[in-house]
């Protein structure tokens, strides 16, 4: 019992200085999840090395899992024991507590980097489910967690996990009296936060390329919006637009080839795809109403986008090989900002309803609306490669926070920033 309570103490102690020394710019705040999330146990992993790790990789687990609002991890001081192994886990010991699932892990150091193997145990089954293995570099003990949670949430709920994923996010402060702005980079639970760039002039409308490698974003430093490609590796940039009036909305098509976007340079607001092999402009729609926010559907065939052509902002889509355009939204005075799922069978948006903005959902084929959210100022919504959740971005009091909930509003967090304002999340695609 001594050692347990001098290893509690030793993993707290290492917790609490980690935490104060890492200063995520994000910070997540878990405000409701699913009502009867399956408990789990991530006991602490054995460490074979030398000294203490920068990470400690089984809280990190602990807190993926979390905040996927379909879990409820066992605090360690509730815990009866600390297995290693699946052989050191007591059964009995664990449906005491009521637990369904415990993991056990083992840490090492090997040339470069970190070896993480790690095994999930079925409690009730008495069995266990698997034996894996993540390595990482010296400095990617977060990645190593991240890949980790992502295994055993997808070998409990059969739906690939996105733990591993980043977002890039606009940052709002003040810097001598005046505005700034950065595009951020961080990992989607808001840690490891990094200026991709600043800008003394708005920027916005971030967009990811499909394999994770380029950004596209509308930045005003020219003195007029302009749309920009920017490699997030190397940090060149090609300005790809420069058109007098609207540049805007920018969205990579799915195979990654080509963009849609907004542009007013033929005197009204249309949609417009740009081929980036050919630098080929192609006008897409034409009509005397301002098309807006256009989005690409999932088999790249055709695209969402946001049309005042009915008397008021409403959601309609375009076959690209034939030109027709259906509308899509009939309920509310207000549906905009279009995203669709990754399975193309859920359209999300920003949806007016009595004057209050909110992040709603639809189904495609049946028309159903589903309002998510409960605040009044939501915007931007970004959905997560699995479909099974989204970010968004929205108010606390008069400060920009952003947030996430789940495609069934049943888990809601937010993660409200140390320093200054934030909006507009782009959730990353999958890495690999």
């Amino acid at each position: 019992m001594m050692k347990k309570n001098v290893s509690l103490m030793l993993a707290t102690l290492v917790s609490c200085v980690l935490a104060l020394s890492a200063r995520a710019q994000l910070v997540v705040e878990i405000t409701s999840g699913n009502q009867d999330p399956t408990p789990i146990a991530v006991s602490p992993f054995d460490w074979s090395g030398t000294g203490v790790l920068a990470e400690d990789v089984s809280e990190i687990i602990s807190a993926d899992l979390r905040r996927s609002g379909l879990f409820a991890p066992v605090p360690r001081e509730d815990m009866l024991s600390f297995p290693k192994t699946p052989e050191e886990v007591s059964f009995r010991d664990w449906r005491v507590l009521g637990t369904e699932y415990v993991v056990t892990g083992r840490m090492q150091p090997q040339a470069g980097g970190y070896l993480l193997s790690f095994d999930l145990v079925n409690i009730f089954g008495q069995s266990k489910m698997f034996t894996k293995q993540v390595t990482g570099g010296p400095q990617q003990l977060r990645d190593i967690a991240h890949r980790a949670a992502d295994e055993i949430y997808e070998a409990i709920t059969g739906i690939r996990g996105a733990f591993g994923t980043q977002m890039i996010y606009v940052q709002e402060t003040q810097r001598g009296g005046q505005p700034s702005y950065a595009l951020m980079l961080s990992d989607i639970d808001g840690a490891r936060a990094r200026q991709i760039r600043r800008f003394s002039a708005p920027v916005m409308s971030p967009s990811w390329s499909p394999n994770g490698q380029e950004v596209a974003y509308v930045s005003f430093e020219t003195g007029r919006p302009a749309i920009f490609r920017e490699n997030l590796r190397t940090g060149a940039r090609q300005q790809l637009t420069n058109f007098k009036g609207l540049n805007s909305s920018p969205t990579w098509s799915p195979d990654g080839t080509k963009l849609a976007m907004v542009l007013s340079k033929d005197g009204n607001p249309e949609i417009y795809v740009l081929d980036l092999r050919s630098g080929q402009f192609t006008r897409m729609t034409r009509h005397f109403s301002i098309d807006t926010e256009p989005n690409w559907m999932p088999d790249g065939k055709s695209l969402v986008f946001t049309s005042d052509r009915g008397g008021k902002p409403q959601i309609y889509q375009l076959t690209l090989a034939t030109g027709q355009v259906d509308r899509l939204t009939f309920d509310g005075d207000y549906n905009a900002r279009p995203r669709v799922s990754p399975d193309g069978k859920t359209l999300v948006m920003v949806h007016r309803s009595s004057g209050v903005f909110t992040i709603a959902t639809m189904d495609i084929v049946s028309g159903r609306m589903r309002v998510l959210t409960e605040t009044r100022l939501d915007e931007s919504p970004s959905i997560a490669p699995n479909g099974a959740m989204l970010m968004y971005a929205t108010k606390r009091g008069s400060k920009g926070i952003l947030a996430a909930v789940s495609l069934d509003a049943g888990v809601k967090y937010s993660l409200p920033s140390q320093q200054g304002n934030v909006r507009e999340p782009a959730w990353s695609p999958y890495f690999d």
